[in-house]
């Protein structure tokens, strides 16, 4: 093919490049100066920085300890989901799974068989409080019967949802308190038959403030703003702990877990004077890890001196999540990358806590709380 200039002269490709090169400069120019003018107004959840920061990186795909995760929900109950929960367990190490969701009567029934039936030293099974009748004088009493119950029938636990003290109210219309006395026999309950009760009061703190600049979960609030706690629907976030912590000066023979830290995972100043006051409280770390992360020195000297009171959790199952946690719970490491940007827009770092304190962290504070597990698939 012979390509010609406006004058009939030959072009070769070389000056053909050229040519075209030259006639698209002002295009191209034009779309740096558009791709400048977009990166100069990109939003919050636009904006995601690659680090250049280079320093040792430990990837950590096992726990270094055979791990119990106390915090845990499942649904499907298929043999093939069991099996494949196995096989995923066994990667990472995790040893122990507890399923928070049991229900209640036949419910309870069904998971227990279908969870333990062929793996009985691998799982765990929580009750729940079925709230159907608490309308009806008594609600207490019957509500600790039927656990008395879930219990012969295979329940290690009862697991509270987030729904008690904040949703969850009488026909009347009042907000049935963390504290209310109606609820007092399923405590007493608890402690009679030495379960513990997983319990999970309020929501981050944040939620609870006005959705502003200031707010450090507004991009989750902004993603999800169901999740939001504003005072004309819910009570203060100040309510729930003083109500919270009357339920565990009330009940000191109960053994208490708070789920997520008890939400002082951003105060763990908060959470210590709790510990020192309430020995009957316990809390897990689940999906609170990014809190943890940020503050390495003042969290590593937390768990060691709390080692006793601080029980390994997860929350939504995914595998790949948990070597988040295992890196920062066992390594040095720097600027580490979490999962969810939504939970944490900052940057985690490396606990290296001592075996002696993941070991307790890991596995042994669990097996001490919750009855029934073969300890014999632990170390010692």
């Amino acid at each position: 093919m012979n390509l010609t200039d406006r004058f009939g002269r030959r072009l070769t490709w070389a000056a053909l490049v050229a040519w075209l090169t030259v006639a698209a400069l002002p295009a191209l120019a034009q779309t740096q100066t558009q791709s400048q003018a977009q990166s100069q107004n990109l939003t919050f959840e636009e904006y995601d920085p690659k680090s250049t920061l280079v320093v040792p990186e430990h990837k950590t795909p096992r726990a270094k300890f055979p791990l119990i995760d106390i915090h845990s929900h499942h649904s499907t109950m298929t043999p093939e989901y069991v099996d494949k929960l196995i096989k995923e367990m066994d990667s990472i190490n995790l040893r122990v799974i507890v399923n928070l969701s049991g229900g209640s009567g036949e419910r309870l029934k069904q998971v227990v068989t279908a969870m333990k039936g062929r793996y009985p030293d691998r799982f765990v099974v929580f009750a729940n409080v079925m709230t159907n009748d608490i309308n009806e004088p008594g609600f207490g009493q019957r509500a600790a019967a039927r656990l008395a119950e879930d219990v012969k029938n295979g329940a290690q636990g009862l697991k509270i949802f987030k729904n008690f003290g904040m949703d969850l109210k009488y026909k009347n219309g009042d907000r049935v308190k963390v504290d209310d006395p109606e609820w007092d026999p399923i405590w007493a309950k608890c402690a009679e038959l030495g379960i513990p009760v997983l319990i999970h009061v309020a929501e981050p703190d944040a939620f609870f403030l006005p959705i502003d600049k200031n707010n450090e979960r507004w991009l989750e609030l902004k993603q999800f703003p169901g999740r939001a706690r504003p005072p004309e629907k819910y009570p203060p976030f100040e309510t729930l702990m003083t109500e919270r912590n009357h339920m565990l000066a009330k009940n000191p023979k109960t053994k208490f877990i708070l789920a997520h830290m008890g939400y002082h995972g951003n105060n763990l100043e908060r959470l210590g004077k709790l510990f020192d006051t309430y020995p009957n409280a316990y809390v897990d770390v689940a999906a609170v890890l990014a809190e943890i992360g940020r503050q390495p020195y003042t969290a590593r000297d937390f768990f060691i001196k709390y080692q006793d009171r601080l029980i390994f959790g997860k929350d939504i199952y995914e595998p790949s999540e948990y070597t988040y946690y295992f890196r920062v719970f066992e390594t040095r490491d720097d600027y580490i990358e979490y999962y969810r940007r939504r939970h944490a827009f900052w940057r985690m770092y490396g606990l290296y806590l001592p075996d002696e304190v993941l070991k307790k962290v890991y596995y042994k504070n669990a097996l001490r709380l919750v009855p029934g597990m073969n300890a014999k698939q632990f170390p010692d």
